[in-house]
């Protein structure tokens, strides 16, 4: 019998009777998109939760369920769902223009927060997604340095397009992508994380690699942390081999301090690419850097011009919200609280773990939160607690897909949504938030152990 037949019965049936609706829905999505979905994080078995409204850090489905959410929303709501400041910013601008086809004033307002709260930013260009400010990063990097190659960390996630998706995830072990031919690949090059003698020797003998991207507190938001001192020698020996250096604060930004993860470590990249937060919670990205690397996207004569249209760079409703949102960010509020909330989180969790011995683990920074099933290392004494001493091998392993689905099921029972084993905080949660979901917890892992 499989371990996903062992797990799934009586949390399934439960799950089935209590999101009826959402059971509904899923059956008509199902007939128009792959797997029912529109993100393959929403894949759940055997459907996914269909939410109504969001508000603070809760959010209802169509059953009339209250659930703690920590989605927040994929990591762009820092200040929470529908903060009232940003939701009138959009109704002030949705009146005014959805798409004028023209510059307006709030592109400026919104790029003028960037360049105060963000070291690198220099000169920018506005985008609608990550995926499209690392896709921009890294054409421009091979336009300075003329070099075509890229070097990334092995389980760092930069979006999905073709120059980034390999060694996002585990096995890397350089394994073909399914659609991406195999001389595109190769123009990726791929290291362990937090090994700089591994990327001294990737530079050095390979003179084709222009830039090295990386997320900077570790691939997937800290599955494998990443500390000041591996980025202080990151910069210091990218500088020295003249290679470009991309920090990716596409969930940083923002979220980990005012000034993102290079404000928090005080160390400056040549770009940065953003997205989430940036925009508060719409669709929105940017890619802010050396203003002689952006440079590339200036009409100049007899210099290359990278071209870059975008029928929706900086959507004035974007504009909006991204100029609202970085406006309460800068007070540095926002960051403190959810950093503090994640903290209480994962402090509470581990004393759940010792004092009902159960192997299982929660670490992380900032404000995420991971949870390790079938944890077997050393115990947490602090929060600085990495688990098998930060091995990525360990750490990036796939996880049991059964285990993960119950739990998600299981926590959904019990009033909490998160997008796998763990989650992101917001400056809505509040300590009853924490308490509550500690409980969610208990009551999950006991019935999913009742059920193996």
């Amino acid at each position: 019998m499989s371990a996903e037949t062992l797990l799934a019965p009586s949390l399934t049936q439960r799950f089935e009777a209590e999101f009826a609706g959402s059971r509904r829905l899923f059956d008509k999505a199902h007939t128009l998109f792959p797997n029912g979905v529109t993100h393959d994080l929403r894949h759940l078995e055997p459907f996914p939760i269909y939410v109504d409204r969001a508000l603070g850090a809760h959010k209802w489905d169509v059953d009339g369920h209250e659930l703690i959410d920590y989605w927040s929303g994929h990591g762009s709501l820092l200040l929470g769902h529908s903060h009232p400041e940003v939701v009138a910013a959009v109704q002030r601008q949705v009146a005014r223009a959805t798409h004028p086809g023209a510059c307006h004033e709030l592109e400026i307002e919104w790029g003028e927060w960037v360049r105060k709260l963000v070291p690198s930013a220099e000169k920018m260009r506005f985008v609608s997604s990550g995926t499209e400010a690392t896709l921009m990063a890294l054409r421009l990097a091979r336009i300075f340095t003329n070099r075509p190659r890229v070097l990334k960390l092995a389980g760092h996630f930069h979006g999905w397009h073709d120059f980034v998706i390999p060694g996002a995830d585990a096995p890397f072990d350089g394994a073909p992508v399914p659609g991406i031919p195999a001389e595109v690949q190769s123009e990726t090059v791929i290291v362990p994380p937090n090994d700089i003698a591994a990327v001294e020797r990737a530079l050095a003998s390979d003179p084709l690699i222009g830039c090295v991207i990386l997320e900077p507190t570790g691939g997937h938001f800290g599955s494998v942390p990443i500390g000041g001192d591996f980025l202080g020698a990151l910069r210091e020996l990218t500088s020295s081999l003249g290679r470009l250096l991309i920090f990716d604060e596409v969930i940083t930004g923002f979220r980990v301090h005012p000034g993102g993860a290079q404000g928090h470590y005080g160390i400056t990249p040549d770009l940065t690419t953003l997205a989430k937060v940036l925009a508060g919670g719409l669709p929105g990205g940017c890619l802010a850097g050396r203003a002689d690397v952006m440079a590339a996207l200036e009409f100049r004569a007899n210099k290359p011009k990278m071209k870059h249209p975008g029928t929706f760079n900086a959507n004035p409703l974007s504009a909006a919200a991204g100029a609202a949102t970085l406006r309460l960010v800068a007070t540095g509020e926002p960051s403190r609280h959810a950093n503090r909330i994640a903290q209480l989180l994962r402090q509470r969790l581990n004393a759940l773990f010792a004092e009902r011995r159960w192997d299982w683990a929660a670490y992380g920074e900032f404000s995420g939160f991971k949870l390790l099933p079938d944890y077997r290392g050393a115990r947490p004494t602090s929060d600085a607690f990495v688990p098998y001493d930060g091995d990525y091998r360990q750490l990036e392993a796939p996880k049991a897909r059964g285990l993960v689905h119950a739990f998600r099921r299981g926590m959904a029972i019990h009033g909490v949504d998160l997008p796998g084993l763990g989650g992101m905080t917001a400056a809505a949660h509040s300590e009853a938030d924490v308490e509550r979901t500690v409980t969610a917890v208990a009551g999950t892992i006991e019935a999913v152990r009742n059920e193996r």
